[in-house]
This record gives C-alpha cells, sequence and structure tokens, in this order.
C-alpha cells in the first residue's frame, strides 16, 4: 500500500534539528521524500507500524507532528503530479 508520510518538526532548537534529520532518516528506510517534508512509503501494514513506532521515539509529541495518508494499494489514480520532478516513481524500475 502506498503510505503519504507528512512531518512538522520544530526546529528552533539543536535538539529539533536533530529531530528533523533522525525524522528524515527513518522515512528514508520506507520510501522515498517527494518533498521536504513528504515522503511516499509502498509498506506493508506492519511495516507502516515499524515506522510509525519509529518515529514516535523521535518527535517530541509536544512540539512536533507527523501525518500518515494511506493511499491503499489502487493509488494510481490518486496521486496526481504537476511540474518538476524530483522524485522516480515507485513503479518504475530504478537502476542505480
Amino acid at each position: 500500500m502506498l503510505v503519504l508520510v507528512t512531518y512538522d518538526v520544530n526546529t528552533e532548537t539543536a535538539q529539533g534539528k536533530r529531530r528533523l534529520r533522525n525524522v528524515a532518516k527513518a522515512c528514508t528506510k520506507y520510501g522515498q521524500r517527494v518533498q521536504q517534508s513528504v515522503f511516499e512509503c509502498e509498506i506493508t501494514s506492519s511495516q507502516k507500524l515499524e515506522l510509525i513506532h519509529e518515529l514516535l521515539e523521535i518527535i517530541d509529541s509536544e512540539k512536533d507532528s507527523i501525518r500518515f495518508y494511506n493511499l491503499g494499494s489502487k493509488y494510481s489514480t490518486k496521486v496526481s503530479h504537476y511540474g518538476r520532478q524530483t522524485h522516480h516513481p515507485l513503479d518504475e524500475v530504478l537502476i542505480i
């Protein structure tokens, strides 16, 4: 299933900047960045629970927030993109 993860981390302190880096690093393990604080993750339900748990360990719930948008398995008709594409489509082959 495709899950869109968005986050807003307060970066007024050094600890906040560290949390921001750690949230992005955790999301990178599960998906790809499509905008500054937005990741597309094609993951299973159990991977989603792992990601949620990992992110909740990182953030300060008094200062930061995370949102998960479940787009399901048939997401191709639910996503429209306009402008410069900064990521690789999830359903295409990527050779590194």
